[in-house]
């Protein structure tokens, strides 16, 4: 049974049982967007031991709230219970629920369109907020006093921006003020959700429509002050006569990809953060230096991403593509086996395409980038770095002793590899021998 069909299923019998059961929003807004949903909600009149005994297969996973996960059909949903909110005291959840009435449960939520029921069996919508209109009108509007709806919910916040990226729509003006004005409330929020939403806002392919929501809002200001400071960071215009930093780093998100993931939009964003704090005029030259600014963004970028907790691997991956981002000017200039290492690189591949907007958005010389595409090619036909001709062992049984001098010798027979100097097994042994005399 499909995931719809589940989930109509689940509400067909709480009716049956004598209880109201509805779809509920983001599945009601996606499906009158003709977009199929990815899950489903259903809100109840059945309180939570009610939902439990109907389904043997149940999760009390927010039964202080009157949600209930449950399993049927290979699914699992959540079936919540309609209920009113009391005051919200960590600007996140309410302290306590009452139990109540569709309208009160729809009066709640968030935004018109997220704030409309569906009964999946008789096919109506239920909409007590005039998310319908709005959603016809491409409108993203606060439900009741948007300043209320923030306050109860900090994270809303960063969640108007997201809809109203990812749908292209217009944010209703008191809507749009109250996010302006309440932008700094953020930081009530935990550095793990804003993360999240962050993260669904960059990796979508209207990510720079977010990012300028995310601009204008303040919100940038507030969740990256790092990329705030790029605004007036001049550059020399013979290498970027499309502006300063942030103008040249807002164009590099308008030419990724629609595909491109998170990580090379985060990349994308943090590679010249190391500009500000590095930037020198030097009068005598008449030009403006950013020494070091690879080195100090990558610096920087970790820390930011240490502060919205992102994990290890991809603060690592990110990093990596800051540090990088200057060593693609020298690849014509790379012996073999030095090009084939850069390469080889875990996250070569998100390198090379911040190198490809990080030049269409300035100069617009993609010498490089053509140059490195060329030996890819080139290269296709074995793994860049092939299983290597000599180990540890092999240097072992010519009489050596392990030990850190180990190193530098493969290394130095990796190269020699690398660069078509040695091809066999053999030839490298004797190369060993010839070159390496086992220490005494």
């Amino acid at each position: 049974m499909d995931l719809k069909a589940a989930a109509t299923d689940i509400a067909r019998r709480l009716q049956t049982a004598g209880h109201a059961a509805y779809f509920a929003g983001g599945c009601v807004r996606d499906e009158l967007r003709g977009h199929p949903p990815e899950d489903y909600d259903i809100a109840t009149s059945a309180k939570p031991p009610e939902v439990q005994k109907l389904f043997p297969h149940t999760q009390a996973v927010g039964a202080h709230f009157g949600v209930i996960l449950v399993m049927e059909h290979g699914h699992a949903f959540e079936v919540a219970t309609f209920r009113s909110d009391h005051e919200y005291i960590d600007g996140r959840r309410p302290e306590m629920v009452t139990f109540s009435t569709p309208e009160e449960d729809a009066a709640r939520r968030d935004f018109t369109i997220n704030g409309m029921f569906q009964d999946p069996v008789a096919g109506s919508i239920i909409d007590f907020v005039g998310g319908r209109t709005d959603l016809e009108a491409r409108i993203l509007r606060a439900i009741g006093d948007p300043v209320a709806r923030f306050r109860e919910d900090k994270l809303r916040l960063l969640r108007a921006v997201r809809f109203a990226a990812r749908f292209g729509y217009e944010i209703e003006a008191a809507t749009w003020e109250a996010l302006q004005a309440h932008a700094a409330d953020i930081h009530a929020v935990s550095a793990e959700r804003i993360r999240e939403e962050l993260v669904k806002i960059l990796a979508h392919a209207n990510r720079l429509r977010g990012f300028d929501l995310l601009d204008q809002s303040g919100l940038l200001r507030e969740i990256l002050p790092e990329v705030e400071s790029l605004k007036g960071c001049d550059q020399p215009p013979q290498f970027h006569p499309e502006g300063d930093v942030f103008v040249h780093t807002r164009a590099m998100l308008e030419l990724l990809p629609p595909d491109a993931p998170a990580a090379v939009a985060l990349s994308v964003l943090f590679h010249d953060i190391g500009k500000p704090p590095t930037f020198r005029y030097h009068a005598d030259e008449d030009r403006i230096r950013f020494s070091g600014h690879d080195r100090v963004g990558a610096e920087m970028t970790e820390k930011l991403m240490e502060r919205l907790r992102f994990s290890r691997a991809d603060t690592d991956r990110v990093v990596e593509a800051v540090r990088q981002h200057m060593v693609f000017k020298d690849v014509q200039n790379m012996r073999t086996a030095k090009l084939k290492r850069f390469m080889a690189r875990d996250g070569f591949q998100d390198e090379l395409e911040l190198h490809r907007v990080d030049c269409l958005s300035s100069h617009g010389a993609l010498d490089n980038y053509d140059f490195l595409q060329t030996k890819a090619g080139e290269f296709a036909s074995e793994p860049l770095i092939p299983p290597p001709l000599v180990t540890g062992r092999d240097l072992i049984a010519l009489g050596w002793k392990p030990g850190p001098h180990f190193g530098p010798v493969l290394e130095a027979v990796q190269t020699a590899q690398l660069e078509g100097t040695l091809t066999t097994h053999e030839e490298a042994l004797v190369w060993v021998r010839a070159n390496h005399p086992a220490p005494r």
